[in-house]
């Protein structure tokens, strides 16, 4: 079945990112953009009993930054919208629960970050609410129990294979004027190219990053020098490669201005992270470090972040099913 419909979504009131902030661990720390995140927890429990627990830490410190950056209390947000890789979403639930802010879960595996962005933007460009957060996280150790082996395996990785992030992101959206704005958003569709392998979620999510970017340039009758840059998040150097080759079949070309968070987050060689970083938390945490950081000072004037997202889980990984993928796209601008 054939859906007619592209629809961009235009928000004509200016949802304005007043505050955010990134948080990570050592790993994160030692990576290109270390100097920016706003904390570092010093091991991966972050002081909590399991690993789990520590991203929830990782969730509640992250919007507990923002709130402070943007001048605003837990009061004063509307609704949250936040999720994560763990089952159901726990990582967020038990980390912000304790903020007392209405909360609505989002799942949309390693594209949650624009995907809760577009949500937030929405609620304050209707006027439901003057201000919204949102939230997202991952953590390397409870990812790789889940969807992989645990660490206690010691199971070789593939060079194709990406590190989880274990980093939190979150930007709180407001009707207050700011410098920088959610112009438009684009959703994303399901996208499965048969690729089934855990260990290659580049491979699983680029054809759904080029089918959200191809037709968004196409709606928009736009080229990619139109933007300062097209950020993808988390292809790594396997999904970059083939996102070029997929758009180029179509006579367009992202290589002059494409950035992939999983290939800006790790330095690939010193850290050996494979093809390079994945997770919620990796693409969050770029755009709430390099991304928002470079728009602010007026470095980037106009960009696309497009988050991808590869829809498995536990059940289907052990089932053997295909990796069906997503990408959701956000344009961000400086005034």
């Amino acid at each position: 079945m054939k859906n007619k419909e592209n629809k961009i979504i235009n928000f004509n009131n200016k949802p304005y990112i007043i505050g955010y902030a990134a948080v990570g661990s050592e790993y994160e720390k030692q990576g290109p953009l270390g100097g920016e995140f706003d904390y570092i927890v010093n091991d991966p429990t972050a002081g909590e009993e399991c690993w789990e627990q520590a991203e929830s830490r990782l969730q509640k410190t992250a919007l507990g930054i923002a709130l402070k950056k943007s001048g605003k209390s837990n009061e004063d947000i509307g609704v949250v919208f936040a999720g994560d890789l763990l089952n159901q979403c726990v990582g967020s639930t038990f980390g912000i629960m304790e903020y007392n802010i209405p909360f609505a879960g989002v799942y949309g595996a390693c594209s949650t970050m624009a995907l809760s962005l577009i949500m937030a933007s929405a609620f304050v460009d209707g006027g439901f609410v003057n201000s919204a957060a949102a939230v997202t996280s991952s953590h390397f150790c409870s990812a790789e129990r889940q969807f992989r082996f645990p660490l206690e395996y010691a199971g070789q990785r593939p060079p194709t294979a990406q590190r989880t992030a274990c980093a939190s992101g979150a930007v709180i959206v407001s009707n207050k004027p700011s410098e920088i704005y959610v112009k438009s958003a684009f959703l994303g569709k399901t996208v499965d190219y048969g690729i089934a392998d855990a260990n290659n979620m580049g491979a699983a999510m680029a054809p759904a990053a080029a089918d959200t970017i191809l037709r968004f340039l196409k709606e928009t009758e736009s080229a990619p020098l139109d933007y300062d840059k097209i950020f993808t998040g988390d292809l790594g150097q396997v999904g970059s490669e083939l996102l070029y080759e997929l758009c180029l079949k179509e006579k367009v070309d992202l290589r002059s201005n494409h950035l992939d968070c999983g290939l800006l987050i790790y330095d690939r060689v010193k850290q050996k992270v494979g093809a390079g970083g994945s997770g919620c938390g990796c693409s969050a945490s770029v755009l709430c470090t390099h991304i928002l950081n470079k728009l602010k000072a007026g470095e980037y004037k106009k960009v696309l972040f497009c988050a991808t997202g590869a829809l498995l889980s536990a059940t289907t990984a052990q089932q053997g099913e295909n990796i069906p993928s997503i990408a959701h796209l956000v344009e961000l601008i400086r005034i």
